[in-house]
């Protein structure tokens, strides 16, 4: 098993078990939040803050908790983006939409509750971090999914259908609707162990031996790692939406042409739009220079998002 099977295993035992049972009332809410979050997905943003422990030494237990509340986030997020009032879709990773599913009020309360799930998961006291990294993890993960994250993309994207973007402008949306989470997930991570506080100074090895990489530098250069993947996975999905089809996608294929939403190639062209993407993995990697074996995880990961076909 690799270590990214370990960890998508890992995370799907957490969401089953954290989630309420179906045959508890109110079950058809239950039942709804259980068809929104399991059975399917990619679990990238907890397969994020897992790999980002490993680059920086965080025993596993640590991480679970900030990789559970990424994904019920996320998983909030797409049950919402798929309603009638947002962008009406009726098929998500190879099944029906929440709302489709159930009922449209359902999905509207499934959503709430997984978002705040996420934050029930996060606020009492985590095992093994100090209080003032766990308060740093909610802060991050709030500002990310908030009015600063996004839902400030995702409020971008609904203004801009029918709109022409420049690539600039089209870029600070999908930095918030989609990068936001992405970094959320890496930088959660790093505050998961508290001598990876920031508060102390780097060690030293000897006079004529390195520094150690101190923990600011470390997020620097992770927060440069996720700013380029999140940005990447986007023009992925733009590439994907024209060259893909239906059923490898697990959701409508063309869709965001057909809704008239201003994509990577319809901006920059095909070509163009692919030369990004390859600039983008390249700085994700570079980014990571520094790091050695134990960045193996978010390396592979950078491939996978540049590569998948779904």
């Amino acid at each position: 098993m690799t270590h990214q099977e370990f960890y998508q295993k890992r995370i799907e035992a957490q969401l089953e078990s954290i989630l309420p049972a179906s045959n508890q009332q109110p079950k058809a809410l239950h039942k709804a939040m259980r068809y929104s979050v399991l059975g399917g997905g990619k679990r990238v943003r907890p397969l994020l803050v897992y790999a980002t422990g490993e680059a920086l030494g965080i025993a596993t237990e640590l991480l679970d908790k900030p990789a559970l509340a990424i994904e019920l986030v996320h998983a909030y997020s797409l049950v919402h983006d798929d309603l009638p009032c947002m962008d009406d879709d009726i098929l998500r990773r190879g099944k029906a939409t929440t709302h489709i599913a159930y009922d449209e009020a359902t999905a509207v309360l499934a959503g709430d509750a997984l978002q705040t799930l996420a934050f029930e998961i996060l606020s009492p006291p985590l095992a093994g971090i100090c209080a003032e990294n766990q308060l740093k993890i909610l802060n991050i993960l709030t500002t990310s999914s908030g009015i600063n994250g996004m839902v400030k993309g995702q409020a971008i994207d609904l203004a801009a259908v029918g709109e022409k973007l420049t690539e600039a402008q089209l870029e600070t949306m999908h930095k918030y609707k989609t990068g936001a989470l992405i970094s959320a997930s890496v930088l959660m991570a790093s505050y998961c162990c508290d001598s990876l506080s920031g508060n102390n100074p780097p060690k030293t090895k000897g006079e004529n031996e390195p520094v150690e990489m101190d923990i600011h530098k470390k997020r620097t250069q992770l927060s440069a790692y996720a700013q380029a993947i999140g940005l990447a996975f986007q023009v992925r999905d733009d590439i994907l939406d024209i060259q893909s089809d239906t059923e490898t996608l697990g959701k409508q294929q063309g869709a965001d042409i057909a809704a008239g939403k201003p994509t990577y190639p319809s901006i920059m062209g095909m070509t163009a739009a692919k030369e990004k993407l390859f600039q983008l993995h390249k700085k994700a990697v570079d980014s990571l220079q520094d790091f050695g074996e134990e960045a193996f995880l978010l390396r592979e990961i950078a491939e996978f998002i540049v590569k998948r076909i779904a």
